[in-house]
């Protein structure tokens, strides 16, 4: 049992890595047709073609992540922790990645395009990184158990800290650009256009400061709150499986 979950590991480890490479070289190649002379805020407008296919690059992303947790994992949360311990290799495989081929970031606190969905998401790369590392401490503790046929189900508790903690990060990520586009009145309007002048200039000369940290790792908090109620069920079935 344990050999075959290191197999299984490291096949999915490789899996993460390469995609996470692969995904690395597409940006590459993004940057060197829109900021060539290296990539910073404020943002460039690409054409809305270019854009929508981004779009589908994100959700093709998503899907091929997802199928990972679905064909690994034996349980509804076990798919989940493979899909969220996959996702994890890969997001910091990506700026690994990055690190290498273009020497970017400069620092952990470099800022970032994050996603695209439903508003830009923006942040310092150290964000993702946390949520990545947060991400692959849920696999395991999923993970690990699952293969010893021992189930761990986060209480109703657990998965409302979760689901709580994510909203409060994905809200530190997209608040700057969703206040950005209803202080200019789009929501108002029916959303952004690609053609508005007037979105064009506030897109192309907002420059973000500063990071909402204190919301960011109220989150964070919340979520690790519930990994430690994880810990205590997984020792709770290793107690018993010893009796």
């Amino acid at each position: 049992m344990k050999s075959t979950l290191i197999g299984k590991l490291w096949i999915i480890i490789a899996f993460a890595i390469a995609m996470g490479f692969l995904e690395a070289i597409v940006v590459v190649y993004v940057r060197e047709i829109y900021y060539p002379e290296g990539f910073r805020f404020p943002l460039k407008l690409i054409p809305p073609k270019i854009f929508s296919i981004e779009l589908i690059r994100e959700l093709t992303t998503l899907v091929m992540l997802a199928s990972i947790g679905m064909l690994t994992g034996k349980t509804k949360t076990g798919k989940f922790a493979w899909f969220l311990f996959t996702f994890g290799i890969w997001d910091i495989t990506y700026y690994v990645a990055l690190k290498i081929f273009l020497d970017w970031p400069a620092s952990l606190l470099t800022w970032d395009i994050l996603f695209l969905v439903p508003v830009t998401w923006i942040g310092p790369v150290l964000a993702p990184i946390i949520c990545s590392i947060t991400m692959i401490l849920f696999g395991f503790l999923n993970i690990i158990p699952e293969n010893k046929n021992q189930y761990v189900k986060p209480s109703r508790l657990a998965w409302g800290l979760i689901i709580l903690g994510a909203l409060i990060i994905f809200t530190s990520f997209i608040l700057d650009y969703t206040l950005l586009m209803v202080s200019e009145g789009y929501f108002i309007k029916g959303g952004p256009s690609f053609f508005d002048p007037g979105f064009i200039e506030a897109v192309t000369s907002y420059i973000p400061e500063k990071f909402k940290w204190g919301l960011f790792m109220t989150g964070e908090i919340f979520i690790l709150l519930s990994l430690i109620q994880m810990v205590y069920q997984a020792k709770y079935l290793s107690i018993l499986n010893n009796k």
